[in-house]
C-alpha cells in the first residue's frame, strides 16, 4: 500500500467518523443549548439537570439513526476490505 492510498483510507475513515457521529452530536448540542437557555431564563442552576434529557434524546437519536449509521459503517467496511489486494468477497 502506497502513501497516497494510506492517506485516502485515513481521509475516508475520518469523514465516516464525522458523518456517523454528527447526528448524535447535533442532538446533544441542541438539547444542551435548550436546557441552558431554560436554566438562564428560570435561574435554576442545577448542574445535573442537563444529563437526563441529553441521555434520553441521544438514545432516541441512536434508535432513529441506528440503521442509517450501521449502513454507512457497513459500506465503509466493505470498501476497506475490497481495497485489500488479493481479497475478494
Amino acid at each position: 500500500m502506497t502513501g497516497p492510498e494510506v492517506l485516502d483510507v485515513a481521509r475516508d475513515a475520518i469523514v465516516t467518523i464525522v458523518v456517523v457521529s454528527s447526528p448524535l452530536m447535533l442532538v446533544g448540542l441542541a438539547i444542551g443549548v435548550a436546557i441552558s437557555l431554560f436554566q438562564a431564563l428560570t435561574q435554576i442552576q442545577e448542574m445535573t439537570l442537563v444529563f437526563v434529557p441529553k441521555i434520553l434524546a441521544i438514545t432516541v437519536a441512536m434508535i432513529v439513526c441506528g440503521p442509517w449509521i450501521l449502513e454507512l459503517m457497513r459500506g465503509f467496511t466493505i470498501d476497506l476490505f475490497n481495497g485489500i489486494p488479493g481479497v475478494t468477497h
